[in-house]
């Protein structure tokens, strides 16, 4: 019984074998080392351990009219805005040279001006233009420096009283003077007055030509304000009394003292100091030393004005 009972169960255990050609037994039958020797992305060789036939390469190829296939982007950074392309301006070099142009009138019209001006306050002003001019000529150059603070008190008081007897009260212009000499000027035309101020002779003997033009009194009228308003009356006075020509090769009160009297300008009387402003229009033509009868006659009207100016105090301004 027991053999009739193995031998059943051996029976029923024992199962035909498969066909050679079944899935079961091809998929078992591929060994381990075959299936290792395939490269993973072998398509035709993945495709043969499976029933399902290779794919055809014209299935990889996009129908006609369809964009292929393209591989995902990258995120990129964000983009940054691009620059508008500078615009070239027209008529750039003639902006530059206009600029330019105007840089330069700045300069030699204002702050040159300003400078010397501010400078001149404190120190003497050096060899003028007439000077040089004069030196050209062959009159030589004899100058010395002196303070007013020095200098006879006569020398001011006459000069006052020849050139500008409002000296004290105007700002740099006297507009009476200037009426005066033009209806002088009419009525004679061959006798040309002149109605500059100290302040105006000034300025036209330190910074400009002696030669006369419209352009050179509307400088004098500028650099007359700049001294009126920088300098003030008495250093005025004294770079007038410094810089004017009294002669030949001679300027400023103490060279023009030393050559006519043989003192200095603080030594000066009331009359020589008469006969130096009395030469004053025309110093190249008229002599203090032998005077004419003009100059004579000019000399003792000014000494008398001189005492007038004393007296009332026109000259306190630079006192």
């Amino acid at each position: 019984m027991s053999d009739e009972t193995s031998g059943k169960d051996e029976g029923d255990s024992v199962k035909p074998a498969p066909h050679a050609s079944s899935p079961e037994i091809a998929s078992t039958a591929v060994s381990h080392d075959a299936i290792e020797a395939t490269p993973p992305d072998d398509a035709a060789a993945g495709h043969r351990l499976t029933d399902a036939p290779p794919p055809d390469p014209a299935d990889d190829i996009p129908p006609t009219g369809t964009a292929a296939p393209t591989a995902p982007k990258p995120p990129s950074r964000r983009a940054r805005p691009s620059r508008p392309a500078p615009s070239v301006k027209r008529g750039g070099g003639v902006g530059r040279l206009t600029r330019r142009i105007a840089l330069l009138l700045l300069v030699v019209g204002v702050l040159a001006p300003v400078t010397s001006t501010l400078l001149f306050k404190f120190v003497p002003p050096p060899v003028t233009i007439l000077m040089i001019q004069r030196v050209f000529e062959g009159k030589g150059l004899d100058r010395r420096w002196m303070s007013l603070s020095k200098m006879s008190p006569a020398l001011p008081n006459a000069v006052i009283a020849a050139e500008d007897a409002r000296y004290c009260s105007h700002w740099g212009f006297d507009f009476q003077a200037m009426e005066k000499a033009m209806a002088h000027n009419q009525r004679r035309p061959g006798k040309i007055r002149g109605g500059s101020t100290i302040s105006q002779q000034t300025a036209k003997n330190v910074f400009l030509w002696p030669q006369r033009s419209y352009v050179r009194k509307g400088l004098e009228a500028y650099f007359t304000v700049l001294i009126e308003t920088i300098w003030g009356k008495r250093r005025i006075m004294e770079v007038y009394l410094n810089s004017v020509e009294w002669g030949p090769g001679v300027y400023g009160a103490d060279s023009a003292a030393r050559r006519y009297f043989g003192v200095g300008a603080d030594k000066l009387t009331p009359s020589q100091a008469a006969r130096l402003a009395a030469i004053l229009p025309s110093p190249l033509k008229w002599k203090a030393v032998t005077p004419g009868p003009y100059v004579r006659k000019r000399s003792k009207r000014i000494g008398a004005a001189s005492g007038t100016v004393r007296r009332e105090g026109l000259a306190a301004c630079v006192r």
